[in-house]
């Protein structure tokens, strides 16, 4: 990291350290209160994102930025945890799952020695380690899907949990992305002109049907 980013970083921490005790709405403000505020930040960094806008990206991120220090901090206050745990695990995280960059030997060994050669396969190696080192003892495949997630994301992350890491290779010519992505998104939004059609939710409809995609698996165990 340069001077310039650890010396913004830390004025950064300063500056939310001095928000927290001196204005009264950062004062009141718990993980419950902050975190729809983080949720919505998220999404307006994804629209700078897909704008292509990089002024706005670098405003979001800012944004984004400050709700990790914000959250950080509040886990500081009660003992909980601080922004270097947070970064420390994380950072192990990252090397425990790339072993084909980092050479961590438990997933390595659980890997083989051969490493990935796409992003497929770089995927499919990030599941197999999340599911079968660190969620050891753990029976169930969707424990840790959050059920708060939009029906989109929430059906996407339920039916990857379900293939059990199969993965997905998106196409690298960005052309070929870019039809891929409007086709795809003019027949989702035809489905969603059917449901209203149908009185519908499509909402309810994908988040129901994520469900049963799960409870069959579990089924099946």
């Amino acid at each position: 990291m340069s001077g310039d980013a650890a010396a913004a970083l830390a004025r950064l921490d300063g500056i939310t350290r001095r928000l927290r005790v001196e204005c009264p709405w950062d004062r009141e403000q718990d993980e419950r209160s902050i975190v729809p505020h983080t949720v919505e930040e998220a999404y307006e960094l994804a629209d700078a994102a897909a704008q292509g806008d990089d002024a706005k990206l670098i405003d979001e991120l800012g944004d984004v930025l400050f709700q990790v220090y914000f959250l950080a901090l509040l886990l500081e206050e009660r003992g909980a945890g601080s922004l270097a745990e947070v970064a420390e695990g994380m950072s192990a995280k990252l090397i425990r799952r790339h072993p084909h960059v980092f050479d961590e030997s438990e997933a390595r060994e659980l890997l083989g020695d051969g490493d990935p050669e796409t992003s497929r396969e770089v995927l499919a190696n990030w599941d197999k380690i999340k599911r079968e080192v660190e969620g050891r003892g753990r029976t169930d495949p969707f424990a840790d899907v959050p059920e708060i997630l939009p029906g989109l994301l929430y059906a996407r992350k339920i039916l990857r949990r379900a293939d059990a890491g199969a993965g997905s290779s998106p196409p690298k010519e960005p052309e070929v992305r870019d039809r891929a992505e409007n086709w795809l998104g003019e027949v989702l939004l035809e489905l969603v002109r059917i449901s209203r059609r149908l009185g519908v939710d499509p909402e309810l409809a994908v988040r129901s049907a994520a469900d049963r995609v799960r409870e069959e698996v579990r089924g099946g165990d």
